[in-house]
């Protein structure tokens, strides 16, 4: 069996974002990049199928600049057998990039497509949901746990009150949540395996005539955090505050 994973290159979590003077984009110059964190979990799931048996390969896919090739790099020594990346010199929107891995899909065959339930430079959270009626195949969003069945896969799906478990036929989406795995540290022999590993680079413009995006980003503000800062003597008095302006106690 085979699995697509789709990986996207983001500003590191750990890194601090900046904006530029207009307030039209991020500042990228001095910006650490790194494997989105929900498309890792993707890609150690994907990996955790193989060392199980119910995978004999893994293709990494990433949409984007030539940068995305380090993240590709980072995939193929997680555990990834081969990457693809569909560059582009546009930002591309979930429609363009669901697009574009149905294309690779096409090509590949794959049983399984796992994508991270979301981006955190975008939170859009839509770009598996739209491959998924691009391909006519089932989903399953937020899956915190997956099995394999023969042709059908069991995923326990986290909701707003608690979970519930869902069998789909294969082939399917799966749109992994952050409670699925911990990804795997690399270790120095699988970043010395990955060398020989191959990435096919693809034009997204020879696969794609629609790519131009239908969302236009108007401006970027940084989140403005207000704290207010209380003292008082008395508990009892502080839990009245607390209760009264916040609504966080009740008597």
């Amino acid at each position: 069996m085979k699995v697509l994973v789709a990986v996207k290159s983001v500003i590191d979590h750990n890194t601090k974002v900046e904006i530029n003077n207009d307030c039209s984009k991020i500042n990228l110059e001095n910006s650490k990049l790194s494997i989105n964190p929900f498309d890792e979990v993707a890609l150690e799931e994907a990996i955790n199928l193989k060392e199980k048996g119910f995978v004999n390969e893994i293709v990494a896919l990433s949409c984007g600049n030539i940068n995305s090739k380090d993240v590709l790099k980072t995939a193929l020594a997680m555990g990834a057998d081969r990457g693809i990346l569909i560059e582009s010199e546009f930002n591309l929107q979930p429609l363009s990039v669901a697009k574009a891995i149905k294309h690779i899909v096409d090509k590949e065959l794959p049983k399984i497509v796992i994508l991270g339930k979301l981006a955190i430079d975008d939170d859009s959270c839509q770009t598996g949901q739209i491959l998924s009626s691009l391909l006519s195949w089932p989903q399953v969003n937020f899956v915190s746990n997956i099995k394999i069945c023969v042709d059908d896969l069991i995923a326990r799906r986290e909701l707003d009150n608690g979970t519930d478990v869902i069998s789909v036929k294969l082939p399917a989406v799966v749109i992994a949540d952050l409670n699925l795995n911990k990804p795997r540290y690399i270790t120095l022999q699988n970043l010395l395996k990955s060398k020989s590993k191959r990435i096919e680079t693809i034009n997204l413009k020879d696969i794609c005539t629609d790519y131009l995006p239908r969302i236009e980003l108007l401006k970027i503000e940084e989140s403005k955090h207000e704290r207010k800062k209380i003292f008082e003597k008395d508990v009892l008095a502080l839990s009245e505050i607390i209760r009264s302006e916040i609504g966080v106690l009740e008597k």
